[in-house]
């Protein structure tokens, strides 16, 4: 389950938002902040195996912590930082709070995923186009998550999305008419496939036909765009099953999908999702060129003993973001999730909480 909004406007904010009624959503903005949502919270049934599977007995003991990031660790300075996020507007206000440097050196600072989930049609462009071309003007690559694919989150905290899959069709086309000829990383539509159990088998044979008409929408019109589909976590589907679902969706075909993502807004460990995406990547019989994106903005102290999903205690922020990062088959580690942005249990869901974001960040 994805961080809670149904029935609201999205307000762009990078990988987050603050959630407003529609009658308020604002006109495009060329900052680019009209058009995200919050990045997902994971969920009990997110958390471990699928909804569907035989129930699992949590672990008594914490698995052992990623290094931890050193505070002066930066990313490798190719990411896009979008100037507007809600950290960064919480440390630019409160320049004399005692959690503020600690949370500006170690989040604020840090590239993270701009989301677009308005399913408005005649503004997804422009705000497309307005990270994008900020993006390319510094020679940095920004990454998209794009969020609209209907019968999102199962109708659950997340529900939203395109009316249609026409309509989502359409979207997709104004979405990746948005970006340009920069080097992009696109996100497509955090567990659409990992979640997908929820569908009847004609509905989830056509939102997979969807998905890959997007891979190769956004791959003509976006040339140097890398397309990620979803591979749920190492915790969740195991690597035989996510394969067969990312194959059936297009992710194997290179003329749709570059690779996989995973680990989106959840906790476990780089090492973890290293191995699962590999045994993914495998199991798809993928070609050598594809690779996987993992999310570590979360996961330094792996996931939390219990399944406690909802904010828990004791996590802190992971491997900087970066390109790259040395691992074959990994292509980058992201900050999908901007830490500090509720699950909806620390605050309201989507909203930046300081407290957290400074439990995270020390």
């Amino acid at each position: 389950m994805l961080a809670a909004w149904a029935g609201v406007a999205a307000v762009a904010l990078t990988a987050g938002l603050v959630a407003q009624a529609a009658s308020d959503t604002p006109a495009p903005a060329a900052d680019g902040r009209a058009d995200a949502v919050a990045a997902p919270a994971p969920s009990p049934g997110k958390r471990g195996a699928s909804p569907s599977a035989p129930p699992q007995i949590a672990s008594t003991s914490s698995p052992r912590p990623e290094p931890s990031p050193s505070p002066k660790a930066a990313d490798d300075g190719r990411l896009y930082l979008h100037p507007d996020s809600q950290v960064g507007d919480w440390v630019r206000q409160n320049p004399g709070d005692r959690r503020s440097a600690v949370i500006a050196r170690r989040i604020a600072s840090r590239p993270a995923a701009v989301w677009f989930a308005d399913p408005n049609v005649t503004t997804v462009t422009g705000h497309v186009r307005a990270v994008t071309s900020r993006a390319a003007a510094q020679g940095r690559v920004p990454v998209l998550v794009a969020y609209t694919v209907p019968g999102r989150d199962c109708g659950q905290y997340s529900a939203g999305g395109a009316q249609d899959l026409d309509a989502y069709g359409t979207w997709i086309d104004r979405f990746a008419a948005g970006i340009g000829s920069g080097e992009v990383i696109v996100i497509l539509e955090p567990d659409s496939i990992a979640q997908s159990h929820c569908l009847s088998e004609s509905d989830r044979k056509d939102r997979f036909a969807a998905l890959a008409r997007a891979g190769r929408v956004v791959k003509r019109l976006a040339p140097r765009a890398r397309v990620y589909y979803d591979a749920g976590h190492s915790g969740w589907n195991p690597a035989a099953q996510q394969a067969a679902l990312l194959r059936r969706a297009g992710a194997a075909s290179p003329q749709s999908s570059d690779g996989i993502f995973s680990n989106v807004s959840n906790f476990r460990t780089t090492a973890d999702e290293v191995r699962y995406v590999r045994a993914v990547l495998d199991a798809m019989d993928a070609p050598a060129s594809h690779g996987a994106v993992i999310d570590t903005s979360r996961n330094g102290n792996g996931p939390p003993p219990g399944g406690v999903w909802c904010d828990p205690p004791g996590r802190k922020v992971g491997r900087a973001p970066a390109l790259s990062p040395g691992e074959a088959r990994v292509d980058a580690y992201l900050w999908v999730k901007l830490p500090g942005e509720s699950d909806g249990c620390r605050g309201r869901a989507g909203a930046f909480t300081p407290d957290y974001a400074y439990e995270l960040a020390r």
